[in-house]
């Protein structure tokens, strides 16, 4: 029996799709991509544009794979069960419950022949608990919790994730340790709220459990995914100080460089709050690279605030910016906002900020030139070494040794190229 797993959207996504293809192989399928007995396809409907890429890739699969099961879930699914299910040649529906039972529903059909649509509540819901024994690959992420309550004005997830909760630490642990000893050096912390870790459990934080992972004996790298500003406690610096398993790098979204647009959006603070935060962390990790999050076009936002936001993130200095624009989500508070945006202006504003945000990542690797650094091959292609240093600089090193994949190797970095900084071994 063959499986297709196609997947859109955020790392928790990729990670649960991977325990699904997992659990698909201790059940004796075999990976595939054309031509599958079962298609899974694990949804994203954080834009009006992810929702749409999710139909499609629906629809490819059932192309691709003519005569199989079609499994769709996570987040589309559960907030538009009606849309997904009226999909000709859909077999099996889910939300983001029950992702982990996947092989049994589709056995289930196999038996009975009968659609299957289980799109749950999660108000009530424990976190249920997947497990990843191997990510084939230098770095394994590890879902450590669920849900959102920060009901953000743009913000379709928490009714698609539903309420925080967390993964007991103890499972955690064991799973990072299994992770190590196959051969993963890195270890990615991700959910949907990482840094409300342990907000639901008791005497639990996300501090707690970063101190216990720094223990685990064989663990080069730990690395958060994306942390909101106000998670970053006291502790969480402190430990960055003093660890250096935790890497140079930290992902914190702002979405917006003016406090007004801030505030319509509902984020919990403002700039100056976010930018003494920036200075606590840079205050011990003073070359530390910081990614942000920014939606362009927000609803409200004047040409003057546009500029502010600029102003902002050149103040900031951020590493890079993943930049997006403004999309109108049915059923969240901005779309029914006054003074929506033009697209024509979005687009504009978009192609502005990405420009700034070349200039400022390529400002950030200029201070690694003629450095020697530590890099982790992740892959070996066309006579190079790919991989990425703890600051997640994407390194590409010629050599014709492949024996060095997945080892941590010192490499001289001596020029940019592209999307890579050119690196020399030592």
């Amino acid at each position: 029996m063959l499986v297709s797993i196609y997947t859109l959207g955020c790392k928790v996504n990729t990670y649960e799709s991977n325990v699904i293809l997992e659990q698909f192989k201790k059940a004796g399928y075999e990976q595939t991509t054309l031509n599958a007995d079962v298609a899974v396809i694990n949804t994203c409907t954080v834009t009006n544009t992810a929702s749409k890429k999710s139909i499609k890739m629906i629809h490819q699969a059932i192309r691709k794979n003519p005569n199989a099961v079609i499994v769709v879930c996570g987040c589309m699914s559960q907030v538009a069960k009606e849309e997904v299910q009226n999909i000709d040649g859909v077999h099996i529906v889910i939300g983001n419950y029950g992702k982990s039972m996947i092989p049994k529903l589709v056995a289930e059909y196999l038996k009975e022949h009968k659609p299957i649509i289980d799109i749950r509540s999660l108000e009530q819901k424990e976190f249920e608990c997947m497990r990843l024994e191997n990510f084939n690959r230098t770095r394994a992420f590890i879902k450590i919790q669920d849900g959102c309550e920060n009901f953000c004005s743009y913000c379709i997830i928490p009714y698609a994730r539903g309420h925080v909760r967390s993964k007991k630490k103890s499972e955690i642990l064991e799973e990072a340790k299994n992770l190590i000893a196959n051969g993963h050096h890195e270890i990615v912390l991700t959910g949907i709220h990482t840094g409300h870790y342990g907000s639901d459990l008791k005497n639990e934080n996300f501090a707690s459990l970063l101190r216990d992972l720094l223990t685990l004996k064989g663990l080069e790298r730990l690395r958060i995914s994306s942390i909101e500003m106000n998670e970053i406690t006291d502790e969480v610096i402190e430990l960055m100080k003093n660890h250096s398993i935790l890497v140079d790098h930290m992902h914190i979204p702002l979405q917006s460089g003016c406090d007004k647009i801030l505030k319509l959006m509902n984020r919990k603070y403002d700039l100056k709050e976010f930018e003494q935060k920036l200075n606590d962390i840079r205050a011990v990790r003073p070359e530390i690279s910081i990614t942000t999050d920014v939606i362009v076009g927000f609803p409200n936002e004047t040409e003057s605030d546009f500029q502010e936001t600029i102003r902002t993130v050149k103040k900031f200095k951020f590493s890079k910016i993943h930049v997006f624009p403004y999309s109108r989500r049915k059923g969240t508070v901005a779309d029914s906002m006054d003074d929506q945006v033009d697209e024509r202006i979005k687009k504009e504003r978009t192609k502005k900020l990405i420009a700034i945000s070349e200039q400022l990542e390529h400002d950030y690797w200029k201070l690694f030139l003629n450095r020697t650094v530590e890099v982790i091959p992740e892959v070996y292609k066309n006579e190079n070494l790919i991989g990425h240093t703890g600051n997640y600089l994407l390194v590409k090193i010629p050599t014709q040794d492949d024996k060095l994949l997945h080892q941590t190797v010192m490499v001289k970095l001596i020029d940019m190229e592209g999307i890579y900084m050119i690196g020399k071994l030592v």
